[in-house]
């Protein structure tokens, strides 16, 4: 059974942990759920919308289907990474580095974050732009690889692996619709809501 097979085709108790999960007050002890599942409870929460992939194909797939849905077929993509540029140049995309002419933001990220479903990037997403500087249409490709438990996790994750150079701008994408009350979320670092999607490849 693939990692996130046991959130969508679980039985009875995977159920009512979930609901138990999504209940508890705030303040309470967390529950002892795995990081995976944590991180999906979270991430919808927060407005996000994910498709789950066992292959490179089925993200291709994904990737078609949120374009149709959209209607992004001419839509240009911002794009600061040239290695996803690369993986994905067969695919018929229209890639910019301007932001004031792209409509979607099409990203990697650092790490996803399982206690508040928030997704962790840098520099080598975002270079020097802020938030509020990218389209408000995000998708995200990331890997079942990058999942972490805190922030803080990520973090020590980044520092071991960018020794020599460690990438600034570091911030994390949380709300995915707007509203009042993320409007305030003073941990939004000043950005403005996104519509996310999240194209997540299992490789464990």
């Amino acid at each position: 059974m693939g990692l996130f097979d046991r959130i969508f085709k679980g039985g009875k108790k995977k159920k009512d942990t979930r609901e138990t999960v999504q209940t508890r007050g705030a303040h309470m002890p967390d529950l002892k759920i795995p990081v995976d599942e944590k991180f999906t409870i979270q991430f919808k929460k927060n407005g996000g919308k994910f498709i789950y992939c066992v292959s490179f194909e089925e993200v291709l797939e994904g990737l078609g289907n949120i374009i149709e849905e959209n209607h992004w077929q001419q839509a240009a993509f911002l794009s600061l990474n040239p290695l996803l540029q690369q993986r994905f140049a067969g695919e018929d995309l229209r890639f910019t580095q301007s932001t004031s002419e792209a409509e979607v933001f099409f990203t990697t990220c650092e790490h996803l974050v399982a206690v508040d479903g928030s997704i962790l990037v840098n520099s080598n997403q975002l270079l020097e732009k802020k938030l509020h500087e990218v389209p408000e249409n995000i998708i995200v490709f990331a890997t079942t690889s990058q999942l972490v438990e805190s922030i803080g996790e990520g973090l020590k994750m980044i520092k071991k692996k960018y020794r020599k150079e460690i990438p600034t701008n570091i911030t994390t994408l949380k709300h995915f619709n707007p509203t009042d009350e993320n409007a305030r979320d003073f941990r939004t670092y000043g950005s403005s809501s996104k519509h996310l999607y999240l194209l997540l490849l299992e490789d464990l």
